[in-house]
């Protein structure tokens, strides 16, 4: 993703003033870094949340497609209310995921009135992948949960109760990113995909992300992003 947001980046008009992998924490300490109106983070659940606060302390914005690191998610709110921050969080920052989200969404809400159909869902990504389920398909689990009353939380594995929507997690050679929903009767199934071909879907979303941050404050997602396309 790294390498792929900086040739994005690069393309559009943009100047890469600092890169920084592991092992080179240092960075966020350099006048290079402090530089920069905004840092795009791809990184790991564990080191998500301190690459943000050094980059706050640093005064630079960030936008983040990290996840599973979303237990702490309150606490970034309250720095970017309190303190002026700039952060810009998205599960997925793909336009075809976006409106997958969207009809996804549309279907729960259509399928509230037929019970006889089950839900579950399915993902694939690349076996480099370190959450699972993945920040999208939890996304789109919440917003069947937000539309489907007979549904109250989402469990990762291939089975859930009555009030449960299962999540099947697959980790698969390189896979970019599949993402079916199913909804299931005794006489017919209904599907949805969503299947990204390759990460420069993700890649410009993070940079139009980035571009879009600039002169703003505060908590921003991708509801923010494309009311404003």
């Amino acid at each position: 993703m790294g390498h792929e947001i900086e040739r994005i980046a690069r393309e559009r008009g943009h100047e890469i003033v600092c890169t920084i992998d592991i092992g080179e924490e240092e960075k966020f300490y350099s006048p290079p870094f402090a530089s920069a109106e905004v840092a795009i983070e791809f990184t790991s659940p564990q080191s998500a949340l301190q690459n943000y606060k050094r980059a706050f302390a640093a005064g630079v914005s960030v936008v983040s497609g990290t996840t599973g690191w979303l237990a702490h998610l309150d606490e970034i709110r309250e720095e970017c209310e309190k303190n002026g921050r700039t952060f810009f969080y998205a599960s997925n920052f793909s336009l075809g995921v976006n409106i997958f989200f969207a009809l996804n969404s549309y279907l729960a809400k259509l399928m509230n009135r037929y019970p006889d159909y089950d839900v579950r869902m399915e993902e694939t990504h690349h076996i480099h992948k370190l959450d699972a389920p993945s920040g999208t398909a939890i996304t789109l689990a919440e917003g069947i949960i937000e539309q489907l009353d007979r549904k109250e939380q989402w469990v990762s594995g291939e089975e859930g109760g009555s009030g449960e929507l299962p999540i099947e997690a697959f980790r698969e050679g390189e896979v970019p990113g599949i993402h079916t929903v199913i909804y299931e009767s005794a006489c017919d199934a209904i599907r949805i995909t969503h299947e990204a071909k390759n990460r420069s879907g993700l890649a410009l979303g993070a940079v139009l992300a980035a571009e879009f941050t600039r002169g703003k404050k505060g908590f921003l997602g991708m509801n923010d992003l494309l009311g404003s396309l």
